[in-house]
């Protein structure tokens, strides 16, 4: 029988919380009731049965853990029964009945897969996101969730690594705007209503710039660089309400992310102001170790507490040695209460005192998961963030009525890769292959002829033959390639990062044929692939879709929606190139097109990426002229407009995504040559024009100057508008104290 004490203390925490008493007044009373075993508890978590996310896949003793009040949250658990059960064991088996937080990696989807975040960000899309977001948040939730390991707000400029397909791409600005529609999206209005999860931003910090593009691999980097590109989306975050965050694996000048008190401690809570959990990523506690920055479990578990990570993810370094750290004083016990009342606070926030069980509803399970709302919202996202690589005369759109089409390829019919890495609880059998969209598309006498022609892997050209004889009796090609679901996701890095396999070969032989080519793309990264760019006349890139894929696919093909998708990242000529971004810095010897020698520059490739950041086409074309600002010279604080006139002069009704560069050009640092300040997205009629007009002040401007403050600094300015980072047209403005 529990304690009558603590009985009647419940009782009255009960009668306070029906007045409204505020969640920190709560948090105290609970805290008083904790003994130092339980707090210690709340600061660990377990994988469960659901699904394997890292090396540690399940401890096989933490129901018995769990019945012992010594775990706070539990991940890869799923499903309304199994994660009642285990509630069940910490609500009403432990002497306080603190109920536990379950986290899951609910990436781009929970059963209603949408495409790859990657994807997502091409739609430049915010409203899109943030709802594919929703929808994820919706199903988890009925399903059991609390947390998502979501959003991945890491920069990434470097191809190689295969997170890549996890983040938003390469650009700060879009990171960070998209990293607030996501955190919307998973947290809604209200986070303790029981169709939202919270979310966390991942993984702090500058993952993404891990040497080689080897995931866990080493980051090193300048503070000015850490903080003005790849900050500002965790900051994004932060500002729209994120609940968590998470340390990522990397080190950072030689300190490892879970353990390093200047990130975790210095930037995240005493410069931000950050009052939620930080949660280690799996086994980054232990894996200190590994660096060489610790001995052992011990010093791992005093660096990791010390430093501000408030949850140990998997190893169990936390339940093995804190007890003895805060007892041998290396660890204040200040610390401790500080992250137990961190963890506690988002347990309140989510509503999880009141009703443990609130996330636990059969019935919702049900209803709610993979419902048609869901699948459509999922078509529309997919469609958005498809884009128009290439399309000279106009093979695309396609006719519904043309005689046969023949769909050829390794990812023409393949269900699972369209679902791709981090799939959560997604299944092949829901998803529309691009073979099944064709075919519930096309007219009742049209033909659709299918040979799946190679595999994505491998030199095996034995089923060339019958690709080759049904192309041939057909009016267009449609080619299905790209990468395989498991060759971008984490430690999915690529040092060759061409279309694998004899891929690019069957188009070769397809190509003789002299029949129209359609290449569709899927992949989670950007690919280098110089034959396929120069050789086939139509491209689209359209990333690892989701369940509705082939759906999608078919409406974008037959001119049912017309693309409008952009870049988020640059796509390399070569590997070589990378890391490849827009906003890079010129140095003391620019490239110049009307010099060959001595400046910075490959003697086998150009500079320039093939495809550049922002890039995407449409079935329509756009005109950008008479850029117009509103001031020449603009004071400090000093809203002005930038206006330019936007056309419509295809045939078509489209979108345009009108994007917004400046560059400062004299600074007492140095700066990059364009830097994204703004975008919108535009539908325009065939024929119509419309003035795009962007708002700026000074703050638009600032970076952490000479002396690392963070300022904007007068003078001589460029703007560029246009629809990607390459195409633009330009002015000038001065910035004036």
């Amino acid at each position: 029988m529990k304690n009558i004490s603590i009985l009647i203390a419940f009782l009255t925490l009960g009668v306070l919380s029906a007045q409204e008493k505020s969640i920190e007044q709560r948090i105290d009373s609970v805290m008083s009731l904790m003994t130092l075993q339980e707090k210690i508890g709340q600061m660990n978590q377990v994988n469960g049965r659901s699904a394997i996310t890292g090396p540690n896949t399940y401890e096989p003793e933490f129901e018995k853990i769990i019945k012992k009040g010594m775990l706070g949250s539990v991940l890869n658990a799923s499903g309304v029964d199994y994660t009642r059960t285990l509630q069940k064991l910490a609500v009403e088996e432990t002497r306080l009945g603190i109920p536990l937080l379950f986290g899951y990696d609910v990436i781009h989807g929970w059963k209603t897969i949408f495409p790859i975040p990657l994807a997502e960000s091409a739609s430049w899309d915010l409203e899109a996101i943030e709802k594919g977001a929703r929808i994820a948040a919706i199903e988890a939730s009925a399903a059991g969730q609390h947390w998502t390991f979501a959003p991945m707000v890491d920069i990434a400029r470097d191809s190689r690594w295969g997170r890549i397909m996890e983040g938003a791409g390469e650009d700060p600005y879009l990171g960070s705007k998209i990293a607030a529609a996501r955190v919307h999206g998973f947290q809604g209005n209200d986070l303790s209503a029981n169709n939202t999860i919270a979310a966390c931003a991942k993984h702090f910090a500058a993952y993404g710039a891990a040497e080689g593009g080897r995931d866990y691999n080493t980051v090193d980097v300048s503070e000015r660089t850490l903080r003005d590109i790849y900050l500002p989306p965790f900051k994004a975050a932060l500002d729209a309400g994120v609940q968590t965050f998470m340390s990522g694996f990397n080190e950072i000048s030689g300190v490892p992310a879970t353990g390093n008190k200047f990130l975790l401690d210095q930037i995240l809570r005493k410069e931000w102001g950050f009052d939620g959990f930080v949660v280690s990523d799996a086994n980054s506690v232990a894996e200190m170790i590994n660096h060489g920055f610790t001995e052992n479990e011990y010093e791992a578990t005093k660096l990791a507490v010390n430093a501000g990570c408030d949850m140990d993810m998997s190893s169990l370094s936390y339940y093995n040695e804190l007890k003895k750290a805060i007892h041998a004083g290396d660890v204040p016990m200040v610390k401790v209460n500080n992250s137990v009342r961190r963890i506690l606070r988002v347990k309140f926030k989510l509503g999880l005192f009141d009703d443990p069980f609130k996330y636990c509803d059969n019935k919702r399970e049900k209803e709610m998961i993979l419902s048609k709302e869901h699948k459509d919202i999922a078509r529309d996202a997919a469609r958005k963030s498809f884009v128009l690589l290439k399309n000279e005369k106009q093979i695309l759109p396609l006719n519904k009525e043309i005689k046969k089409i023949a769909v050829i390829g390794p990812l023409a019919d393949s269900k699972r890769d369209m679902i791709a890495g981090w799939k959560a609880k997604g299944e092949p059998k829901d998803v529309i292959t691009l073979l099944d969209g064709l075919k519930n598309s096309v007219a009742r006498k049209s033909e659709v002829l299918y040979a799946k022609g190679c595999e994505i892997e491998g030199d095996n050209k034995s089923k060339f033959g019958k690709a080759i004889e049904i192309a041939k009796k057909s009016d267009v090609i449609v080619l299905a390639i790209g990468e395989g679901f498991g060759m971008s996701a984490e430690n999915r890095n690529r040092a060759d990062i061409n279309i694998p396999g004899v891929q690019v070969e069957l188009a070769k032989e397809l190509s003789k044929l002299n029949k129209p080519i359609v290449v569709v793309l899927f992949n989670g990264r950007p690919l280098t692939m110089p034959w396929i760019s120069e050789n086939v006349p139509s491209i689209l890139e359209a990333w690892f879709p989701g369940v509705q894929a082939g759906n999608a696919l078919a409406d974008v093909i037959f001119g049912n929606y017309n693309p409008s998708g952009k870049l988020p990242v640059s796509f390399p000529i070569h590997v070589g190139q990378t890391p490849m971004y827009y906003n890079y810095k010129n140095t003391g010897r620019p490239i110049r097109e009307d010099s060959f020698n001595w400046q910075t520059k490959y003697l086998d490739v150009p500079n320039r990426p093939y495809y550049p950041f922002g890039f995407g086409l449409s079935y329509t074309t756009f005109q950008y002229s008479d850029l117009i600002l509103s001031k020449k010279g603009v004071g400090f604080d000093e809203e002005f407009e930038v206006r330019v006139k936007l056309k419509n002069t295809g045939k078509y009704d489209g979108s345009e995504v009108a994007q917004l560069y400046v560059r400062d050009l004299f600074g007492s640092v140095t700066r990059p040559v364009k830097e994204l300040k703004g975008f919108e997205k535009v539908f325009l009629k065939a024929g119509e024009e419309k003035v795009v007009t962007f708002k700026l002040i000074s703050d638009d401007f600032r970076f952490h100057n000479i002396d690392m403050d963070f300022v904007a600094e007068p003078g001589e300015f460029k703007v560029f508008v246009g629809g990607n980072s390459n195409n633009v047209i330009e002015t000038d403005f001065f910035l004036v104290k």
